[in-house]
C-alpha cells in the first residue's frame, strides 16, 4: 500500500508466505509502480529474513519496522486491514487459493478505483493519483493535521513509502 495516495498496489494470496514471495511481489510491484523510498513492515519472519534484508540494501530501499505490539505505527495499514476483513474476507468463503486470489483482486480493484476515501477528501486513490497536481498536495489539510500529519514546504514524491504488514489472526497469504 502506498501511504500517501492509499493505493493498494498489490496483494499477494497464498497458504504460506516466504521471504522469496516477499521479494518477488515488491519487485513486481516496483516494476510497475517504481521504487519506493522506503518500506514500512512489521517484523514479521517474511521480512525480516536475512534474504529480504540483503535485497533491500543491494537495491537501496529503507527500512521502516513497527515495534512489536505498536500497531499504531502503522496506522494506514491496520485501517486497510480492518477494511479487507469487513469488506470481503468475513464476506466469502473461499473453496482454494486460485478462488480466493481471483476474490481479493476483485476487491482490490474496487478499493482503489470505485471506493472513495476520506483521507483523500473522498476520492479514489486513482482519482487522487491522476490529479492535476500528480497527488502530491493534500486534498484537504483539516482531516490529515487532525490525524497528525503535518504538511511540508515542497511537493512530495509520488512514491513516499510502501506499507506490508501481517496482522494475528488474519488469513496468511495476504501481503499488501
Amino acid at each position: 500500500m502506498d501511504e500517501h495516495t492509499r493505493q493498494c498496489l498489490t496483494m499477494h494470496v497464498a497458504r504460506s508466505i516466504r521471504a522469496v514471495d516477499v521479494i518477488t511481489v515488491v519487485e513486481a510491484a516496483i516494476a510497475r509502480y517504481g521504487a519506493p523510498e522506503h518500506l514500512r513492515s512489521d517484523n514479521g519472519p517474511e521480512f525480516i529474513a536475512h534474504a529480504v534484508q540483503d535485497w533491500l540494501e543491494r537495491t537501496g530501499i529503507k527500512t521502516m519496522y513497527i515495534e512489536p505490539g505498536a500497531p499504531w505505527e502503522n496506522g494506514h495499514i491496520e485501517s486497510f486491514h480492518d477494511k479487507l476483513r469487513d469488506e470481503c474476507l468475513n464476506r466469502e468463503l473461499f473453496r482454494s487459493v486460485a478462488e480466493a486470489r481471483v476474490i481479493v483482486e476483485s476487491w482490490r480493484v474496487e478499493y482503489n478505483e470505485r471506493r472513495p476515501h476520506s483521507a483523500l477528501g473522498y476520492l479514489t486513490p486513482e482519482e487522487y493519483t491522476n490529479r492535476v497536481d500528480g497527488g502530491c498536495a493534500p486534498p484537504y489539510p483539516a482531516p490529515l493535521a487532525a490525524a497528525g500529519v503535518r504538511g511540508e514546504s515542497e511537493a512530495l514524491p509520488r512514491r513516499r513509502g510502501i506499507t506490508t504488514s501481517k496482522k494475528k489472526k488474519q488469513p496468511r497469504g495476504t501481503l499488501v
